[in-house]
């Protein structure tokens, strides 16, 4: 018989807020891993494209999120950002 391990499975999450909106809009996107709240419209679909592309590249590297040290999230990330 297997012992069933008490230690809760690795948890990780990105939040993304933005603080430039002014026209009134909520603008709310989440996904399994991740939340993104606020912004211009602009940057509210820049944000959400960074996540998607970032767990894009994370699926081809055979990754979770919560497998990745900070330092290669943040590459990850910073190549994900869309110009």
């Amino acid at each position: 018989m297997t012992k069933k391990s008490n230690k809760p499975s690795p948890q990780a999450g990105l939040l993304g807020i933005g603080l430039d909106n002014q026209d009134g809009h909520k603008r709310i996107t989440t996904g399994d891993k991740f939340a993104i709240v606020g912004g211009s419209e602009e940057t509210h679909g820049r944000m959400t494209e960074t996540v998607i592309k970032t767990f894009e590249e994370l699926k081809g590297r055979g990754k979770q999120l919560h497998e990745v040290e900070a330092v290669e999230l943040t590459d990850i990330i910073k190549q994900s950002t869309p110009r």
